[in-house]
């Protein structure tokens, strides 16, 4: 297994739902990010911006079947089960 294409697709889904994430807090609120965050946190609707922002996560798997690069679409399948466990954590706690 070709490691170094695994930790890029790992890496790219990262900062793409990342990114998403932060745009979608600085579009819609007023205040600094982290008091969004923790209002979010307070109201139980961080998992469900967790996900929103996990959904740039498709695109870039199909991009990445579609280029035959099999393994970055493997780094991107396993950082979005590790998005789907930590927001059902959020759900739980």
């Amino acid at each position: 297994m070709n490691n170094n294409e695994l930790f890029k697709g790992v890496i790219a889904s990262l900062f793409a739902s990342a990114s998403i994430t932060i745009f979608i807090l600085l579009y819609f609120s007023q205040g600094p990010v982290e008091d969004a965050i923790i209002s979010l946190y307070d109201q139980k609707k961080l998992g469900g911006l967790i996900s929103m922002g996990a959904l740039i996560n498709l695109p870039l798997f199909f991009l990445g079947m579609r280029k035959k690069k099999v393994n970055f679409a493997k780094g991107i399948l396993i950082t979005s089960i590790f998005l789907v466990v930590v927001v059902a954590l959020l759900k739980i706690i």
